[in-house]
């Protein structure tokens, strides 16, 4: 199939084909000829842009600035626009509408240029070096910085053309190819009519002062740093845009953003509140003027209140904690206390969204005090309403209250947390027990009490008098013993119904029903069934307690007449139990018991024939040994036949067996490569074997996300790598690349890295995978926070040096930390112009001479003579004279390192 240029190839070629320079015979370069062969080129340019219908949106995506420069002067030129002619002296209502529209078109790509040329733009993964590619590239690269400059010394005349527009009160008109074609005929034969009020496509006047209002917007909001007043012309530019869109509707020719106008709209509501106190205040607004007021306490109130019914994004809140840690470090006592409320909030909020507290929080928690305490389970109390929360938030939170109670060494006040409302609403009577045991260690003055159990057949039956009203008590009751007594009644008043079907949520694995369903007693089968179902709901609610009571009950009763379904609950109960100790002693790291370990290998090597089984059992028993590094177990001991029939404990053999190996990349390739074939497989055929688990153990979490991390770096089309611990154990390539998902790959390292810092953000390794998913998204600040987060945690905030396993030369991007100094790169970066302001502010930081020699050199070229002194006087400091002993030179960099990475690190948390 023939493949047909785009439209803006089209632009393009013609554009490139009618600007070629002509070469004389003595090899000189000549301006291209104004010909007949040009021209014509540079209308079918002109007739391409007019099937577009001059959508500057599709235009600007598709054109470099060259090119698009070269079309809208062309459309001037076409338009009647004397060449030289300053747009400012037109008088847009005197000139034909067309020349007008044009005028106003290519005005509107200046501004709308400047305002893109100031956000970050992705630099492009480099390929081979290609010197003829190069050359183009910077040729281009010279020519846009050339255009661009000229078009910000006419910005100013450019906003004024466009200001007079809006007072225009008549539609215009732009060409069409019909248009086009007319000019291009000899003047005799077009009569006038390109010149007249119906020729070309109509722009209403309302159309036309919707797309200037709001690119007039959008350049005012860029030069509103520099000039504050200039937010209220951008807020007002925004607002009539809104207005004139709800007036016009949808429009061929008025093509906005809504979703970019909406963020300027609520961007300027905060930094240019309107007056009128009629327009409700957002939070924003809200927010903005406490910090200028420095009414700060009902700050914390819009904070709590956030935490209900969250609107604030992330990132918002966490500017304002910096902001607000910024002025208590200037030394305002008072804000060290709001700090810690806003910092709570946000942790808080963090906790519930599943995303790991920040290092901020555990820094302003080093010394805890009652009134803390006290504001921080408000927060919690506020932030959940139990009555209505999920299973998984709840869950959340009780995790956070009780890792909270376990960090802290004041019994009283880990008393003050316990004893509280939401504590006991959220902990079940195990888990409050466990941690008793845990606390008990550290203080023997804790005492547990046992109650004996009653056996199953030693509670009478009593009689009740509605079948209806004993149906419900069925459904609700937890209690084995009064489940027992109701369905004794309710057989005794009739002997027709199966009440084991009296609810639909009452759920037996398949496996398990057919042996179930044919006992034959009915009272007997009734109870068998309920007692299941009812001990697999709570375990799926994490009621772990009444799920053992049900159990123990249901596995009394079977043991009296069938070998089969004792052993089935034997199983249940042996998953019951890792459950259990996975959800309490094992979150803190607490070693599973001895006989637990021994029941879960007799699982796995139990061969008696005829019991029905269920998969997760042997799935999460592979994932219990795992998770408890019983890796030599698993590599050696665990029978064949299991192995073979498995694929859940296959894939944990050779995980433990990676393992084990480790940290002896030799010894452990092997393992690691069989491994690999079969994660790329299930990744290739289908989903139908993928499963999450809780395993909790570091090395196995780490040596899987290395794996899921060397297959994402395998793609062809990646610009950054991510990088990860033990990746060099996987082979480099994969011979059927595309039959990969990588899409499903991408989304699994997400979740998991996702999953491992909500079970250690400490975690530096996992820290940096998380930075290393954000910057190879875009999300460069995001990336930086994290960067900066894996460095402070295993550098005591950086007072000690980073280790070099964890900022290695592709993370460490400032070019004096790498081991040899980058100075090409350093050279190139200062050199950009995006580098110019308060560069001078971070010469403190800098402790290799050659950069400070560059920047004298480079300011004194620029004549920048204050900028020129400051280098000079950091260059002259004594600790850095190249004479000094290594020793003293190596302590001035490390100083200086700390002092910038604390600087950077104190603006994300």
């Amino acid at each position: 199939i023939k493949k047909y240029p785009s439209p803006v190839q089209l632009i393009v070629q013609f554009l490139e084909q009618a600007s070629k320079p002509l070469v004389n015979e003595q090899n000189q370069v000549q301006p291209p000829p104004d010909n007949k062969r040009n021209r014509i080129l540079k209308l079918l340019a002109l007739k391409v842009a007019a099937h577009l219908k001059w959508d500057l949106d599709i235009l600007e995506k598709s054109l470099s600035v060259p090119v698009l420069n070269m079309l809208l002067n062309e459309l001037l030129c076409i338009s009647k626009v004397p060449p030289g002619t300053k747009h400012v002296d037109v008088d847009l209502a005197s000139v034909p509408p067309t020349t007008a529209m044009a005028i106003l078109l290519y005005n509107r790509w200046a501004i709308r240029t400047i305002v893109k040329s100031s956000f970050p733009v992705k630099q492009a993964k480099p390929g081979p070096p290609q010197l003829n590619v190069m050359n183009q590239v910077q040729q281009e690269k010279e020519v846009t910085e050339n255009i661009l400059k000229v078009l910000k010394e006419q910005a100013d005349d450019s906003i004024l053309v466009l200001e007079g527009a809006l007072k225009l009160n008549k539609d215009l008109y732009i060409h069409t190819i019909r248009t086009l074609d007319l000019l291009a005929m000899e003047p005799g034969m077009v009569n006038g009519e390109t010149e007249s009020s119906a020729a070309g496509f109509i722009i209403s006047s309302e159309e036309m002062q919707c797309q200037v209002c709001y690119d007039l917007g959008a350049i005012y909001f860029q030069q509103g740093s520099m000039n504050f007043e200039l937010y209220v012309n951008a807020r007002e530019k925004f607002f009539r845009t809104k207005e004139l869109i709800s007036k016009i509707g949808s429009s061929l020719h008025c093509i906005i953003d809504e979703r970019r106008l909406a963020g300027y709209c609520q961007a300027c509501g905060v930094l240019a509140p309107s007056d009128n106190t009629s327009s409700p205040s957002t939070p924003y607004s809200q927010i903005h003027s406490c910090l200028r007021s420095g009414n700060y306490q009902e700050l914390v109130k819009i904070f709590l209140e956030d935490n209900q019914t969250p609107t604030l994004p992330v990132q918002f809140k966490q500017s304002v904690l910096r902001e607000l840690s910024q002025k208590a470090q200037q030394g305002d006592a008072v804000l060290d206390e709001i700090c810690f409320k806003v910092c709570a909030c946000n942790s808080v909020c963090d906790v519930m969204h599943g995303r790991p507290v920040g290092v901020q929080f555990s820094q302003l928690f080093l010394r805890p005090t009652k009134e803390k305490i006290d504001f921080l389970l408000e927060v919690c109390s506020k932030s959940l309403q139990v009555e209505t929360a999920s299973e998984s938030s709840k869950r959340k939170m009780a995790y956070f209250l009780k890792n909270l109670c376990l960090g802290l060494e004041d019994l009283q006040l880990v008393f003050m947390i316990s004893s509280h409302e939401l504590f006991m609403a959220l902990l079940k009577d195990d888990e409050r027990k466990l941690l008793i045991d845990q606390m008990r260690k550290r203080s023997p003055r804790v005492n547990l009490g046992t109650k004996p159990i009653t056996s199953f057949y030693d509670i009478p039956a009593s009689a009740s008098v509605n079948i209806g009203q004993l149906e419900h008590q069925l459904i609700l009751s937890v209690d084995p013993w009064r489940i027992r007594q109701i369905l004794i009644e309710l057989h005794g008043m009739t002997a027709e119904r199966q009440f084991w079907t009296v609810s639909n949520k009452w759920e037996v694995p398949n496996v398990y029903g057919n042996v179930i369903l044919g006992i034959k007693d009915s009272l007997t089968r009734d109870l068998v069934y309920i007692l299941m179902a009812k001990g697999l709901h709570c375990i799926t609610v994490k009621d772990f307690v009444h799920a053992k009571q049900l159990f123990a009950a249901c596995l009394e009763l079977v043991t009296e007449f069938s070998p089969k379904l004792r052993q089935v609950m034997l199983n249940e109960m042996l998953l019951l139990d890792i459950y259990t100790h996975e959800a309490g002693a094992g979150l803190s790291g607490e070693r599973p018991p001895s006989d637990l370990i021994s029941r879960v290998r007799g699982y796995l090597e139990m061969r008696v024939p005829d019991i029905p089984l269920r998969q997760v059992v042997a799935e999460e028993c592979a994932a219990f040994l795992l998770n408890w590094r019983e890796n030599e177990y698993l590599t050696m001991q665990v029978p064949l036949s299991l192995v073979q029939n498995n694929p859940y404990v296959k894939l944990g053999q050779l995980l433990a067996a990676t393992c084990k190996d480790l940290p002896g990349p030799k010894e452990s390739r092997r393992a690691a490569k069989d491994l690999w074939e079969v994660v790329v497989q299930i990744c290739s055929v289908s989903n139908q074997h993928k499963r999450g688990n809780d395993g909790r153990e570091p090395l196995v979490l780490t040596t899987i996300l290395s794996l899921f991390v060397k297959l994402h770096n395998v793609r062809e089309d990646i610009v950054n790598d991510i990088t990860a611990e033990h990746i060099s154990i996987w082979p480099s390539s994969i011979p059927n690349l595309q039959s990969v998902d990588f899409e499903a790959v991408s989304v699994t390292i997400k979740e998991l890295v996702s999953y491992a810092l909500t079970i250690n953000s400490n975690n530096h390794s996992w820290l940096i995978i998380q930075a290393d998913i954000y910057f190879a998204t875009n999300q460069y600040s995001a990336a930086l926070r994290y960067y900066l987060q894996a460095g402070a945690v295993c550098s005591d905030f950086f007072t000690k040096m980073v280790p070099p396993d964890v900022y290695t030369d592709q993370v460490a991007i400032l070019c004096q930390f790498l081991r040899e100094v980058d100075y090409k790169t350093a050279f190139k970066a200062l050199q950009e112009q995006n580098s110019h302001d308060a560069m001078d502010s971070y010469y403190d930081y800098i402790w290799d001479i050659t950069i400070l020699e560059y920047l004298t050199y480079l300011h004194h070229k620029r004549g920048e003579s204050d900028k020129r002194q400051i280098a000079i006087k950091a260059i002259g400091q004594t600790e850095l004279n190249s004479s000094n002993p290594e020793e003293v030179l190596q302590l001035a960099a490390q100083r200086r390192k700390k002092k910038f990475l604390q600087a950077m690190a104190k603006l994300y948390f």
